[in-house]
């Protein structure tokens, strides 16, 4: 990591979930419900939100935080959500990605995070 990216703390933090319950991706107010638990755990300032369903019943769910942003996308045909979370600072995002999965009842996924910043 560059001194630069070490000094800001900026990462982003991605989540890939198989969800076996199909019904949930297509549930807009537990996705929505969900996100905000998510942003709770992370200590989060959520400064707005956009929330959308697409013909297939899928939902793109944005919280624009303080520290950044919280996205969800989901694919009901594939029993996928993906989770993207842009931090800045000390904000725990292993636990924030942990309450999300939880919340949509993911049997498996997989976490990453890099860095973020100009070096």
């Amino acid at each position: 990591m560059t001194p630069l990216a070490a000094d800001l703390r900026m990462r982003l933090w991605t989540l890939d979930a198989h969800v076996p319950d199909a019904a949930v991706l297509v549930d807009r107010g537990l996705l929505r419900d969900t996100l905000y638990a998510a942003a709770a755990a992370g200590r989060a300032s959520v400064l707005g939100e956009e929330f959308c369903v697409f013909g297939n019943g899928a939902v793109t769910g944005v919280l624009v935080l303080a520290q950044s942003h919280l996205s969800l996308h989901t694919w009901p045909e594939l029993s996928l959500a993906n989770v993207d979370l842009l931090t800045y600072g000390d904000m725990p995002g292993e636990d924030v990605l942990r309450v999300v999965e939880r919340g949509i009842g993911a049997d498996r996924s997989t976490v990453a995070c890099m860095a973020r910043a100009v070096a």
